[in-house]
């Protein structure tokens, strides 16, 4: 089969696609699969560092700020949609596909269209709670609608066919055993937190976390592992400033980036973290206890409806930006560590009951499904 994957702008958008194409291969070997992304993206570096084809569009998100600059901005993302779909449609007949398959992000949009306007069937995933503007607007001309839980329909056009399928992780995320993660990591003490804001970092997050370890370095029995993010070089600087040397303590492992995301998460007992849903999709599927800190700064709000989603099960803490704070987290921190309350037991069972385990499964059925149609 010959499969185009389209979405990027965010780890949410493109780790799905590349987990889905990593199960494609594995049950196909012949397939094709070709990654489309916006051109100097950053789903065009992890695309080719995963070894696959990618090729890029021409394309821009539109602001929502009210300011010259925002409409300078705005006229330059609708002459890109102009020049995304004469691409798009290019791509599409060169490379001949059975099927396409949108993960989001604004680069799925015009990309989509112009596959509709061909005669190729297309699926779009959606791994948010609250979907996206493209998965609203492409909803009613997609074979499928795949979302993560029943709860997405009510945002969808009713006339769109949904599909609960979870959303497809990395098979590395749930095969790693805590105690050779721990081994690995030389991990020596009984707890272990890890906290990060993503590839960029999360300024509140990185300075609350900061006066913890500042604060409390001498207190207790933690390793903590933490990702300061791109945008924060003097995170360990001013540590250091404050005498915390993480170079010297054996209980940080500090970061810019942590790149080996599956072993530090299956060696955690409590993951402190933003709510996009790539995370949230790997604390399911590796069950891990969270303290989730939903960012403000996104569409719609949304990371704040996924954090809900598991808060409403049983299945998570969350602190509001707003609310956060180095009192209030490190309170958190030692309620649900507390083994006499067993907060962080029951946060895993009830993350293993609602986690779909197998959405890598249920996507190639429905592709392979609409491909022979």
């Amino acid at each position: 089969m010959r499969i185009i994957f389209v979405g990027g702008g965010t780890a949410g958008h493109i780790n799905p696609a590349l987990a889905l194409a990593e199960y494609v291969k594995s049950q196909d070997k012949t397939s094709e699969i070709l990654y489309v992304g916006a051109k100097n993206g950053m789903e065009e570096r992890l695309v080719k560092e995963e070894g696959l084809d990618f090729k890029g569009i021409t394309v821009s998100g539109f602001s929502r700020k009210i300011n010259f600059d925002s409409f300078k901005k705005n006229i330059t993302t609708l002459k890109n949609i102009f020049i995304s779909t004469l691409e798009s449609k290019k791509i599409i007949k060169d490379f001949n596909p059975d099927i396409c398959v949108g993960t989001g992000g604004y680069v799925s949009g015009p990309f989509l269209r112009a596959a509709a306007k061909l005669g190729i069937p297309f699926l779009i995933h959606d791994s948010n709670s609250y979907p996206g503007v493209t998965t609203k607007l492409l909803a009613k001309k997609a074979n499928k609608v795949l979302i993560i839980n029943n709860e997405v329909k009510k945002y969808l056009p009713t006339s769109s066919k949904c599909e609960v399928v979870g959303t497809p992780v990395r098979r590395k995320i749930a095969n790693i055993e805590k105690n050779e993660a721990r081994k690995n990591l030389g991990i020596k003490t009984e707890k272990v937190i890890l906290s990060f804001g993503g590839s960029l970092g999360a300024k509140t997050i990185n300075n609350v976390m900061k006066n913890i370890f500042i604060k409390h370095h001498n207190e207790n029995d933690f390793t903590f592992i933490h990702g300061y993010g791109k945008n924060e070089h003097s995170f360990e600087k001013q540590l250091a400033l404050n005498g915390v040397n993480t170079k010297s303590d054996g209980k940080y492992i500090i970061k810019e980036y942590i790149k080996n995301m599956p072993e530090c998460l299956a060696a955690a007992d409590l993951v402190i973290c933003r709510s996009g849903a790539t995370t949230l999709s790997e604390i399911q599927a590796s069950q891990k206890p969270a303290i989730l800190v939903p960012s403000p700064n996104v569409a719609e709000n949304h990371q704040y409806h996924n954090a809900m989603a598991l808060v409403n099960e049983g299945a998570a803490s969350i602190i509001e930006e707003k609310d956060l704070n180095e009192e209030k987290l490190w309170a958190e921190i030692n309620k649900i560590l507390d083994s006499e309350k067993n907060i962080a037991e029951n946060y895993s069972k009830n993350l293993k009951r609602i986690a779909i385990t197998d959405s890598s499964e249920r996507i190639y059925k429905i592709i392979t499904d609409v491909i022979k149609k």
